[in-house]
C-alpha cells in the first residue's frame, strides 16, 4: 500500500505536485528531483525498463542511490514520476471539431508510447491523478465538451480511446522488428506455399490483393479502427447539438 502522507495523498502523488516537504539541498550538490526524474527517464528509454534501479540511475547522475532516498522513497513513487513526465503535455484541445480533437489526441498518445515503449511496461495502479495525466484528461474533455453528451458519455468516450490507443501501440510494439529489417517480408510467399485457395478461398483473395506486400503502416492500421470507433461516439451524438461529425 502507498505510504500515506500529512495530506493523506500518497507520497507519489504528493511529489507530482510539488506537495510537501522536499529536501531543500541533498548530499550531492545540484540535485534533485526532476534530475532524478530525468536520469531514470533517460535510462528507461537508452536501455529498457527491466535496468531500471536506484543503483542504475544514481550511477547515470554520478551520486549514490542513499542520496536518491532523500527525494523518492521507492522505486514505484520513481515510475509514478517517470510515467506522468514520459507521456509530457498533452495536446491542444479542438472544442469546435470533437472529432479533429480527440483524433490528435488519441495519435498524440499513441505516438508518446510508441516512441518510450516502457510506458506500456508500467502497470496502471488506478485512475489518472498526476499533473500531466489530467491535463490530458482535460484536453480529451474539452475536446467533448461541445458535443451534448453528459458526463459519463463523455468519460466513457475518453477510456475507449485511451484504451484503444494503448492496445494498438502494446501490439504495434510488440511486433517491432530489428532496425533495418522486416518481420518475415515474404509473408505472402510463405502463406502461398501453406495454404490451399480452395479450402482458403477469402484469404487467398486478400494475399492476392498485395496488402501483405506493403510495408508495415502502424499508423493506417491505427487511424482505421479508430475511425470506426469516433464512429460509435458519432452515433450518441444528440440530434441538433452544435458538434461536427
Amino acid at each position: 500500500m502507498a505510504e500515506q502522507t500529512s495530506t493523506g495523498l500518497p507520497r507519489s502523488i504528493e511529489a507530482a505536485w510539488g506537495l510537501g516537504e522536499r529536501p531543500s539541498r541533498g548530499p550531492k550538490p545540484g540535485l534533485t528531483l526532476g534530475r532524478i526524474v530525468a536520469a531514470a527517464i533517460t535510462v528507461a528509454d537508452t536501455e529498457g525498463l527491466d535496468a531500471l534501479s536506484m543503483s542504475r540511475v544514481a550511477k547515470e547522475l554520478g551520486s549514490s542511490a542513499m542520496s536518491l532516498y532523500r527525494y523518492v522513497t521507492a522505486k514505484d513513487e520513481l515510475l509514478t514520476l517517470m510515467v506522468d513526465a514520459g507521456y509530457g503535455p498533452p495536446p491542444e484541445p479542438s472544442p469546435d471539431d470533437w472529432r479533429a480533437g480527440l483524433t490528435n489526441w488519441a495519435r498524440a498518445e499513441f505516438l508518446a508510447l510508441i516512441t518510450r515503449p516502457w510506458l506500456v511496461q508500467v502497470p496502471i495502479a488506478g485512475p489518472p491523478v498526476t499533473p500531466n495525466q489530467l491535463g490530458w484528461l482535460e484536453s480529451g474533455l474539452k475536446s467533448l465538451s461541445r458535443t451534448g453528451l453528459d458526463a459519463a458519455e463523455k468519460m466513457s468516450a475518453i477510456l475507449l480511446v485511451t484504451g484503444y490507443s494503448r492496445n494498438a501501440a502494446t501490439l504495434a510494439i510488440q511486433v517491432v522488428a530489428p532496425p533495418g529489417e522486416q518481420i518475415m517480408p515474404d509473408y505472402a510467399a510463405v502463406i502461398r506455399k501453406l495454404i490451399d485457395p480452395n479450402t482458403f478461398p477469402e484469404l487467398t483473395a486478400v494475399v492476392d490483393s498485395g496488402i501483405f506486400d506493403a510495408d508495415d503502416d502502424h499508423s493506417a492500421e491505427f487511424d482505421f479502427g479508430l475511425d470506426r470507433i469516433l464512429d460509435g461516439v458519432a452515433a450518441l451524438l444528440p440530434k441538433g447539438a452544435a458538434s461536427r461529425e
